[in-house]
């Protein structure tokens, strides 16, 4: 049974490769687009599995970045405040939860995520 989250099996990937994504991936939650878009402009011709995760990564926190816009733009009618928790918290744990899934070697597909970069 397919999961469409993550990939379950592991790929032969270099171990520096797993803890760049790892920690692009957790850089996201408080640096926003700048890791994962420093590192696939960097590093996306080195390994198919950096460029395909950083990329990933980059698509979810530009997501993040127009929900946030958005629901500042709501603060005015205060359900702008409550979005902004909600997009703020789905943040933390799926970059949480891609970081370990990279960890472990398999790939990550974030959720609610508008794929602009291709």
């Amino acid at each position: 049974m397919a999961d469409l989250e993550h990939e379950r099996e592991p790929q032969d990937i270099p171990a520096d490769d797993l803890n760049i994504m790892v920690l692009t991936h957790l850089g996201g939650i408080l640096f926003s687009v700048f890791p994962s878009l420093i590192v696939w402009l960097l590093k996306r011709n080195d390994s198919p599995y950096i460029s395909q995760q950083s990329r990933e990564a980059l698509n979810f926190q530009i997501t993040v970045l127009i929900a946030q816009a958005i629901s500042s733009a709501l603060i005015f009618i205060l359900v702008g405040f409550v979005l902004m928790g909600i997009v703020w918290l789905l943040n933390i744990v799926f970059s949480f939860l891609a970081a370990v899934a990279a960890s472990r070697g398999e790939t990550y597909r974030y959720p609610f995520t508008l794929r602009l970069i291709n």
